[in-house]
């Protein structure tokens, strides 16, 4: 059975392992485009996220099953911005589900507990970013309401 829930104390190191596989997979996806996984390791990027938390206007869910964290969603309200043209935002950071947990519907889960966080705060926006060859996130985000809005482009 799967319970989503905040993220407790006692999570932050399963966090780490779990951002280095997010880290790693971005960069295996575009090594030009994302950070190398030596530059963000799993303690580094865990202490900036709770980092994040303290100032109040973000949030970490946790997927458990069996007593073990198999996934989690890092999200947080965004100000305004006009380098972006837009209005205060909610963003969807980071979701990342262990590998041998995917197709359970736990990266669904962990993005409806966001969209609900968001909602208890009155932010009608929310956004995120995929990877381009990230096929499956972007069948997910699609399936939660989701829709292309921007294409990134970079030049190396």
């Amino acid at each position: 059975m799967m319970t989503i829930r905040p993220v407790a104390v006692h999570d932050w190191p399963r966090i780490g392992e779990l951002a280095e596989l997010l880290v790693r997979t971005h960069h295996a996806f575009n090594p030009a485009r994302f950070i190398h996984p030596d530059r963000l390791r799993g303690d580094l990027y865990a202490s900036r996220v709770q980092a994040e938390l303290a100032r109040g206007q973000a949030m970490v869910h946790v997927a458990e099953m069996d007593g073990r964290i198999v996934g989690y969603v890092f999200a947080g309200v965004e100000p305004d911005s006009w380098k972006e043209l837009r209005d205060q935002a909610g963003y969807v950071q980071d979701l990342i589900v262990d590998q041998d947990f995917r197709n359970r519907r736990i990266g669904s889960s962990l993005v409806a507990a966001a969209v609900e966080w968001f909602e208890a705060r009155g932010v009608a926006r929310i956004m995120l970013w995929t990877a381009q060859q990230n096929v499956d996130a972007q069948h997910l985000f699609h399936r939660a309401g989701f829709r292309p809005t921007m294409i990134e482009m970079t030049r190396s």
